[in-house]
């Protein structure tokens, strides 16, 4: 990793370089909640006046990019006696994640394992992907964020260059040679002294800023004596089953496939759609048969593939502590809250 710095103006002339050519999508406020402070969402973006680098988190991941609920993944047709498939990945352009925060970063490292480099890799996630440049910022820890708890509030991989604001300047580890070509035509310094402290200094502050934690220390054998524990009964009593901790989540990626058929039967289309494990339908089969007819029998099995069956097949959680999920639901369940009941440390109220 090389580690350069520049002055802070010169930030939007690789933001220019890099909109050239290139789509680029990034944090924009998108209007205000009932307590009048920022909302932002991930979008693109085709001034560098409108990003929001200092923002402090976006209801939803930018997993839509990459990972879209619904994406046609074949097309099929009969025409004049001949049989046609059609396969499109649906990538038109590369796209340009610029201000991504570790967490995030760190979301797509471990959508890598599975998607990428699992033994049945995903070609059309694997497609977007490839034509993926990653600018990461540090992150401004929020009251629900446990990120650090779960190793995921730094970013070591992942990402082509990443930006520390150290006052003055902007400090920038580059990780490809792609980045390094953009930098090229930027005002940048080696750093000294000074700005190596200052950077130590702006991570020792951050790391003070976090207040939620998960205690994770053993936590899969915890999981597995905790197994057939009645505090899943009580969450379970209290989720509403919507699914929208999976929809904010930016790991989920459980789908389903649906084939159609032209009224005209000259035409079809398979379509996948990604759905949560929460859904009273996730583990319905043919027949009406349902694995998982209950609230808390679905609630844990979450949990369980985040903390546990991930950890067993890739040896790391799958959440990375963004706490988007705890914000979102209708019900106030938290990841915090929900593991410390399993460990025996508090009990839903």
């Amino acid at each position: 990793m090389i580690f350069k710095v520049t002055a802070k103006n010169e930030l939007k002339k690789l933001f220019e370089n890099l909109a050239a050519h290139n789509r680029v999508v990034g944090p924009v406020q998108i209007g205000e909640n009932k307590n009048g402070k920022p909302l932002y969402a991930f979008e693109d973006v085709h001034e560098f006046s409108d990003l929001r680098l200092d923002y402090t988190t976006t209801r939803l991941p930018a997993k839509r990019f990459f990972l879209p609920f619904e994406e046609n993944l074949a097309t099929f047709k009969i025409e004049d006696g001949n049989w046609e498939k059609t396969v499109d990945y649906n990538v038109e352009q590369p796209v340009v994640f610029f201000g991504l925060h570790p967490c995030d970063i760190n979301a797509l490292n471990k959508l890598d394992k599975v998607l990428m480099h699992s033994v049945y890799p995903m070609p059309y996630y694997v497609a977007k992907r490839k034509n993926m440049f990653i600018v990461g910022i540090d992150c401004i820890p929020q009251p629900h964020c446990f990120c650090r708890s779960m190793g995921s509030d730094t970013a070591l991989t992942g990402f082509d260059l990443f930006i520390t604001d150290i006052g003055d300047k902007y400090f920038i580890e580059i990780l490809t040679d792609t980045a390094f070509n953009f930098l090229r035509y930027l005002k940048i310094e080696e750093p000294n002294d000074k700005d190596h402290v200052k950077y130590m200094k702006s991570h020792e502050k951050k790391s003070k800023k976090f207040t939620a934690n998960v205690d994770t220390n053993d936590l899969t054998k915890i999981l597995d004596l905790e197994f057939q524990s009645g505090v899943w009964e009580q969450w379970g009593g209290k989720c509403l089953g919507c699914g929208s901790c999976s929809h904010v989540c930016p790991t989920c990626y459980c789908y389903g496939v649906e084939e159609t058929v032209d009224i005209d039967l000259k035409g079809a289309k398979k379509t996948k759609k990604l759905h949560s494990c929460t859904l009273i339908d996730f583990a319905e089969v043919a027949g009406g048969h349902n694995f998982r007819p209950h609230r808390n029998d679905r609630l844990k099995y979450r949990y369980y593939h985040k903390h546990r069956g991930f950890v067993e097949a890739f040896e790391e959680s799958l959440c990375v502590g963004c706490g988007r999920c705890g914000e979102t639901c209708l019900a106030g369940i938290t990841v915090p809250e929900v593991i410390a009941s399993v460990r025996g440390n508090g009990r839903k109220k």
